[in-house]
């Protein structure tokens, strides 16, 4: 089975929840700089989960390009991906309307979390059908960043109902390890062109 209309269609979900995400946000009330202060923490909260559905996509193109073949098991756990991080939207406005709130702060974290495995189920599954010699195979190897992130975000969710403006920066610091392009899948194809 071809990859090209599962690349298509994930493209088109991820650019879809970004717009949801930016329609989400309210024009301010008032012709001055003062109307912008209560969207701060809308705006921040957009740019975070902007860059994160960003990393998805990214690493998403990346590891399918490292793909030669789907099957009817990716299908569905790509599906699965695509379910936790369309749920971005509705965190991220959540949070951004409560900063400052442990269950806004927790529920964040429990959808990053669940993308975040949800992303590594996708990764195996494609691993088991394309064998353990596949480029990606090679290129993935323990998924050490993959682990720590979601390590992270489980701190996080728990730090949420003592101090969430730390759950936060959790969230931020796993953005920020994430941002830097793993260059792994290519590194792999490079030494494997065939």
């Amino acid at each position: 089975m071809g990859k090209s209309r599962l690349e298509a269609f994930s493209d088109g979900v991820l650019a879809i929840i970004i717009t949801i995400m930016v329609l989400e946000i309210k024009v301010p009330h008032g012709g001055d700089v003062e109307a912008l202060r209560p969207l701060v923490p809308v705006l921040l909260g957009y740019a975070m989960s902007f860059v994160y559905i960003g990393i998805y996509w990214n690493n998403h193109h990346h590891m399918l390009h490292a793909t030669r073949r789907i099957n009817g098991p990716i299908l569905w756990a790509n599906l699965h991906l695509l379910f936790w991080l369309s749920l971005v939207p509705i965190t991220t406005g959540w949070l951004g309307e409560n900063p400052f709130d442990p269950w806004p702060a927790a529920i964040y974290g429990v959808i990053m979390t669940m993308a975040s495995v949800a992303y590594l189920v996708l990764e195996r599954a494609i691993m088991a059908f394309n064998g353990r010699e596949s480029i990606l195979a090679a290129a993935v190897g323990t998924e050490l960043k993959g682990k720590v992130s979601t390590a992270i975000y489980l701190a996080a969710i728990v730090l949420a109902f003592v101090k969430p403006w730390i759950s936060e920066a959790l969230y931020a610091v796993v953005a920020v390890l994430w941002v830097v392009p793993d260059p792994r899948i290519e590194r792999a194809m490079a030494a494997r062109p065939d």
